[in-house]
């Protein structure tokens, strides 16, 4: 959801950047943009689609998500000469490294996952499982690998959409933010 914001700020900034200084808005080349998709098609099944995300074995999250991970590295080191993909990369492979360490899933703690939980639901989290159908695993902090690199953040209480994010997720959002805000530059 950040990234999305990230990008849809970019967007708006770098347009609005290259009108102010009476510019085209540049475009710009991707190469393996294929292997985005690839490694966001499993990631849509499994989180995203509720008729697959809920029959979808616990055990399929690790090798999905890693797998999707290290697609998306080797899309930003292709394109690790566009602006923004130096912070991109970073994020995912911070996250991609606190994944990895922890079994294959993004560490969550009770703290933060309770955070999420919408005002009046019982929900019963146990340590070591998967948070409902996402990519998070609910571990303690002094149990988790980099847990500083984990789902630590949250959106501010103001705001109605619930959602966890890392360090890494900033990072890709920043990079994202980056690469749109510069195609209105001169």
């Amino acid at each position: 959801m950040i990234l999305l914001f990230a990008v849809l700020f970019g967007l708006i900034a770098g347009l609005l950047r290259a009108r102010v200084g009476k510019r085209a808005y540049k475009s710009f080349s991707l190469k393996g943009i294929w292997l985005v998709f690839i490694a966001y098609l499993p990631q849509f099944f499994a989180f995203n689609l509720p008729a697959t995300q809920s029959i979808m074995p616990d055990s399929w999250i690790p090798p999905i998500l890693v797998s999707s991970q290290v697609l998306l590295l080797v899309f930003v080191w292709i394109n690790r000469m566009q602006s923004g993909f130096l912070l991109l990369g970073l994020g995912l492979l911070f996250n991609f490294l606190v994944i990895s360490l922890n079994g294959g899933m993004m560490p969550i703690s009770h703290e933060i996952a309770n955070q999420l939980i919408v005002p009046g639901t019982t929900v019963n989290l146990q340590i070591g499982q998967r948070v409902g159908t996402g990519k998070d695993i609910l571990l303690q902090p002094e149990d988790t690998k980099l847990s500083f690199l984990s789902d630590r953040f949250t959106l501010p209480k103001w705001i109605p959409y619930r959602l966890a994010y890392s360090f890494g997720d900033i990072l890709i959002s920043m990079g994202a933010f980056w690469l749109l805000w510069q195609l209105g530059g001169p």
